[in-house]
């Protein structure tokens, strides 16, 4: 079993993000999506749609490629991990907006090149012109093979598909839309009117590509590197808390500089022999310490397998921390923790690091089978020297409905409430807690993939 100490917070709060953060944020992608409309209308292109014909349909390919390429690079910089864009939306909502946006910028990138290729051909034969267009014009076949990784990724990121696959492969498979973004731009750079023909057109778009390429070099290649070479984690010991269930514990240099709070996660590659390029996300099971860190992974089937025959010693690299599950926007009052299986672990953190005072938290954790209770020398501890009551749910969610929540937790109303486990299941347990009257402001929500 795990061993229990005090975990009272040691680190410096870092202070909340601002919330009209992502209300900006909001407002400047659609006025990206403006000042684009804008240029292509500066260019003729109003003119062109208004005069009807083959004309019409190239000036509507234009512009519905210029809202493609903008759309893919809103998406880059969604997911290019810059710390002040998770901070003020979250992973969870940024991950919703990359999706959407994605299949946005698709879908535009196909009528693109359905308008295009019909307006040059004039009545012709539009796949002869299709081909003509991909082999002569500057850019094009690179343009081709883009838009053919991006189909790979559209398709793999479908629900349907996303099912099919494990984790770690479709994030590999994920990778290559960066590659179908590089190669499927320059086309416009070297032929696209509304490129060459305006300074201003140059000066914004330069400006976008370079910030997407600025910001995943920055901080999807460069943080991450400086960080590990700083850190230096390593496993320090491997501790099994019940049936495919396991604690590792991680030491390295200057942790207490490591910008984490209880509640967030890291991607993790552990490098104890092949397989170790494939990252998983771990939410942290304890509350980070100056010296120490601690994970606990339960075995899915998948890579996480491994994770218990890890031995001390093995080099850990690490990208992060991600996840506003935290105690940025906590001012005090009772808090309501609710968890689904696995989903325990951030929110165990949580207990170790939220302020709040003694008898004022409630633990309620959701399992199917009692052997899935783990944890309970630590929830001991904090139900002994904190006061905090903890719930634990046997049975299937037909036993313990969310609509049964006010009974679980009666002064759920004027709680701060935090979630975390499978989208269904929070989803569900968001909408019983509001209709208790817990405030959606005060609803902190992390979602994972799973049963």
């Amino acid at each position: 079993m795990t061993t229990t100490t005090a975990p009272a917070p040691v680190r410096t709060v870092r202070r909340a993000a601002p919330r009209w953060w992502g209300d900006a944020g909001g407002v400047a992608a659609g006025l990206s999506l403006l000042v684009v409309t804008a240029l292509w209308v500066s260019n003729g292109g109003a003119r062109e749609l208004a005069a009807g014909g083959s004309g019409a349909l190239t000036a509507l390919g234009r512009l519905t490629g210029l809202w493609a390429s903008d759309l893919l690079l809103l998406q880059v910089l969604l997911m290019a991990r810059i710390p002040l864009v998770e901070r003020a939306f979250g992973q969870d909502r940024l991950a919703r907006w990359h999706r959407w946006t994605g299949f946005g910028s698709f879908g535009l990138m196909v009528t693109h090149i359905v308008t295009i290729t019909l307006g040059y051909a004039a009545g012709r034969n539009a796949f002869a012109q299709l081909w003509d267009l991909v082999r002569t014009y500057p850019g094009m076949l690179l343009a081709a093979a883009g838009t053919a990784l991006l189909l790979l990724v559209v398709v793999t990121s479908m629900r349907a598909a996303r099912r099919r696959l494990r984790h770690e492969s479709w994030h590999l498979l994920h990778l290559y839309a960066y590659l179908g973004v590089g190669l499927a731009l320059p086309h416009q750079i070297w032929t696209g009117s509304e490129f060459t023909g305006s300074v201003w057109a140059r000066a914004y778009w330069w400006t976008l590509y370079l910030a997407a390429a600025g910001a995943v070099l920055a901080y999807r290649i460069g943080l991450p590197l400086w960080r590990n070479r700083r850190h230096r984690l390593e496993v320090s010991r491997v501790v099994p808390e019940g049936p495919g269930l396991t604690s590792v514990y991680l030491t390295g240099r200057q942790l207490s500089a490591l910008p984490v709070r209880a509640g967030q996660y890291f991607q993790w590659r552990f490098l104890d022999g092949p397989g170790w390029t494939r990252s998983h996300p771990f939410s942290l099971s304890a509350t980070p310490q100056p010296d120490t860190l601690r994970i606990t992974v339960k075995n899915q089937g998948d890579g996480s397998a491994r994770i218990a025959a890890l031995r001390p010693g093995t080099r850990v690299l690490i990208e992060g921390p991600y996840g506003k599950l935290t105690g940025e926007h906590y001012d005090g009052g009772p808090v309501v923790l609710l968890a689904c299986g696995i989903g325990i672990t951030p929110l165990l953190s949580l207990l170790g690091e939220l302020p709040y005072r003694d008898g004022e938290a409630t633990l309620v954790h959701r399992v199917r089978t009692e052997a899935d209770l783990a944890f309970r020398a630590e929830l001991e501890w904090f139900a002994t020297r904190r006061g905090v009551r903890v719930v634990p749910l046997v049975g299937s969610r037909a036993d313990h409905p969310a609509a049964a929540l006010p009974q679980v937790v009666p002064g759920i109303a004027g709680a701060h409430v935090y979630l975390c486990g499978p989208r269904d299941w929070a989803a569900e347990v968001r909408v019983a807690a509001i209709a208790a009257g817990a405030r959606p402001r005060r609803i902190h929500t992390e979602l994972f993939e799973g049963p």
